[in-house]
């Protein structure tokens, strides 16, 4: 006996399975190949080439992403006698001429190509061998998930200064610039997204040579999911109010639990603000509150997150019997620390101030009553507006060197009374060796200042003296040696990167010039009468020495 399912049954059966199918394909769109056609020379029988295949694959309407396909394409050359590849893509040279190079896959297929040169001196080549990486490209250059928990995947293509390449995404230190909202394997490129927002992928290679290069790129995270808050803090902490019915804003900003982002929750319905004494202040749902007689009271506020837990946060006020004070309450700096990986990195700091008279909050960081100071203006130096100059920057602070430093905002009232925050700034400096998120010496561009050391390694310790003007070519502001009035053996003074500084050793009384030791270019001849002068153009740390006799 013959048993038939239902014909109702088997389409139904058809149905489902094709819904499985077409909800989790990935389609492959393109692909593409490092080394790029035109730019592989190999010099000799026997030479070899990694190729590496990237495939752009999309699932549905997600952003589309990059990965290394080297090992799932079928590789091929168009000519044999010339160079063949294996199932990986390294290609080995065979016999002079030329052979394209062809990757397929789902019928898609991308092409290069090789160019085989016997006893010949080659092109660009892109066999680094055991040539030095001078610099890293992190491809793609920009990826976007839908959500946290997707993952993207980056690779790091080193290149030596003839144009050679390597695949290098298994030797870097790859780093993300915000954890809060991404995160990435450290020896793998594979970029795990955490939190909304945009984060820096950095890429950080140790080069044969001792030199240490970067990539970058970026990772964003389109949407996010509902998350709980941890904590919920209220800004400023305390306040001082007159019992005549002044008003004072707080601010709550609550932290979320996995990535740490901070969000005003101020006015938002999961809020519950308290006065624990009523009858001396009073405080509104929007977080005003109100001194009525003298005393002090806590003022709270409890967050209720969607699983029904609850956070808390208090802050102070001191009511009193005084006059109200003019309209500037307190100032308050947010966020109250940065920290950054980088030299030449920036962070940006907001001033926020609390007024007793509406508005009550105001964003004071650009307002020309409102000063921003560096505690180490040398090293990281803060954006200020002191001229009002609209669209400016201030409240930017920049790091050239590693090491943490105060910044203060200073906010004067109209009766003249100032109000002061501060926040912190961090580069962490790098330890034995340099690592991603430290401010390692080159992982950016050069210093803010340079450094003069003048110094003499002559015979003569009582008789001789060198003089510098300044930055700006005021006289004789270096003064050192035996017979200056001011200064000692060796000076050292700071200068803004590229300035060009005229050293002089003066004619003195029984003191013979003998010649500039370092790093100085002689304005005249040695033996020449009179004045001896010598030019430097300063970059970082650089010395001029003179020899007395």
């Amino acid at each position: 006996m013959i048993l038939r399912r239902p014909v109702s049954l088997l389409l139904s059966l058809a149905a489902v399975s094709a819904t499985l199918v077409l909800a989790g394909c990935t389609t492959l769109q393109s692909i593409s190949i490092l080394p790029a056609a035109g730019t592989t020379v190999l010099t000799g029988i026997g030479q070899t080439v990694q190729f590496t295949a990237f495939g752009q694959t999309q699932m549905g309407t997600a952003p589309v992403t990059t990965s290394n396909i080297s090992n799932s394409v079928t590789w091929s050359t168009g000519n044999p006698s010339v160079a063949t590849i294996n199932s990986s893509g390294l290609a080995t040279a065979v016999g002079a001429g030329f052979t394209q190079v062809t990757a397929i896959s789902n019928g898609i297929v991308a092409t290069s190509d090789i160019t085989v040169t016997l006893g010949a001196s080659g092109g660009s080549g892109t066999g680094t061998g055991n040539a030095a990486i001078t610099s890293i490209t992190v491809i793609p250059g920009s990826q976007s998930v839908a959500s946290p928990g997707k993952t993207a995947q980056f690779l790091a293509i080193g290149a030596t200064a003839s144009g050679a390449t390597s695949n290098l995404t298994n030797q870097v230190s790859w780093s993300s610039s915000s954890q809060q909202i991404a995160s990435i394997g450290a020896v793998t490129g594979l970029a795990t997204a955490v939190g909304q927002g945009t984060s820096t992928i950095t890429a950080l290679y140790t080069s044969t040579s001792g030199g240490v290069v970067t990539g970058t790129a970026t990772f964003s995270v389109v949407g996010g999911t509902t998350e709980q808050y941890t904590s919920v803090t209220i800004l400023p902490g305390s306040q001082a109010l007159s019992a005549q019915g002044q008003t004072g804003q707080f601010i709550a900003l609550a932290t979320s639990g996995s990535t740490g982002l901070q969000q005003d929750v101020t006015s938002s319905s999961q809020i519950k603000w308290t006065s624990s004494i009523p009858s001396v202040a009073t405080v509104s749902a929007t977080g005003l509150v109100t001194g009525l007689t003298a005393g002090n009271s806590t003022i709270s506020v409890e967050l209720t997150n969607s699983d029904g837990s609850v956070v808390s946060g208090t802050a102070t006020v001191a009511v009193s019997i005084t006059s109200a004070p003019e309209p500037l309450l307190s100032l308050t700096i947010i966020p109250g620390s940065i920290t950054v990986g980088n030299l030449q990195d920036t962070g940006q700091f907001l001033a926020i101030g609390n007024f007793s008279t509406a508005p009550y909050v105001r964003d004071l960081t650009n307002s020309p009553s409102l000063t921003w100071i560096s505690s180490l203006p040398s090293v990281f130096p803060v954006n200020s507006n002191s001229g009002g100059n609209s669209g400016a920057t201030a409240g930017i602070v920049t790091a050239y060197g590693a090491g943490n430093v105060v910044i203060i905002a200073e906010a004067k009232s109209t009766d003249g009374t100032i109000q002061t925050a501060t926040a912190t700034f961090n580069c962490p400096a790098p330890g034995s060796t340099p690592s991603p998120g430290t401010c390692y010496q080159g992982s950016q561009a050069p210093a803010l200042l340079a450094t003069l050391t003048i110094y003499s390694e002559g015979l003569n310790n009582s008789g001789w003296l060198i003089t510098a003007p300044s930055a700006t070519g005021t006289a004789n502001v270096i003064h050192c040696g035996p017979a200056a009035t001011t200064g000692g053996s060796v000076c050292v003074a700071t200068y803004p990167i590229g300035t060009a500084i005229t050293v002089t050793a003066p004619a003195e009384p029984g003191v013979n010039f003998g010649g500039w030791t370092s790093n100085c270019t002689p304005v005249l001849p040695v033996n020449a009468p009179g004045p001896n002068s010598c030019s430097v153009v300063l970059t970082t740390d650089d010395t001029v020495g003179a020899i007395f006799n």
